[in-house]
């Protein structure tokens, strides 16, 4: 029964928000100000370039909030509009560079082991070359499909499989490295 009562009322929230009420739009900030953040900065790694990211695309949801249709995911939809909107970001500063690189091996990633904190996840993701980090956030952590990746971004397919795979590759390398390290044995 309470599931029922938390959809309408965010429905009702977001009709008040489509309306220009000041004080719904500032309860959809509060709710989801924190978690899109996490997701600028997936992307982006300053903090205060992700907020100023996140803020330009918390306006362009309540500038298009008229555009929501109640199908799916109100967060959902929220995040795709922080994804699309770092992806810009990044394209404007062109701090992203791929390389048409066909030849890609498909390997199997074992999870992450537990033994890392996120701020440690979040510094190996951190130090991929920004090519391989859109793609391997957008894949790995967003969900999307190869075909998607590239009509995002303006590559081809094999190059999103291959930006992946690179991705792969270094961050396994790099856990690889801080085991030993953790361990002792370097």
């Amino acid at each position: 029964m309470k599931i029922i009562q938390l959809y309408h009322e965010e429905a009702k929230i977001i009709k008040l928000a489509v309306e220009n009420n000041r004080q719904a739009q500032q309860q959809i900030y509060s709710r989801f100000s924190s978690k899109m953040l996490s997701v600028c900065r997936q992307y982006i790694k300053d903090i205060q370039l992700a907020e100023d990211v996140m803020i330009t695309a918390f306006m362009k949801v309540f500038t298009n909030l008229n555009k929501f249709e109640q199908k799916g995911s109100f967060e959902g939809w929220i995040r795709r509009i922080m994804v699309n909107e770092c992806i810009s970001y990044l394209r404007v500063q062109k701090k992203v560079k791929f390389a048409e690189d066909e030849f890609f091996v498909e390997e199997s990633f074992n999870e992450i082991d537990s033994q890392f904190t996120v701020d440690q996840i979040q510094y190996l993701i951190d130090t991929l070359p920004d090519g391989y980090k859109m793609v391997f956030n957008l894949y790995a952590i967003e969900g999307y499909k190869h075909n998607e990746i590239a009509k995002m971004l303006g590559i081809n397919e094999g190059t999103s499989k291959s930006q992946l795979s690179h991705a792969r590759k270094m961050l396994q390398t790099q856990i690889t490295i801080l085991k030993k390290q953790d361990n002792g044995t370097e």
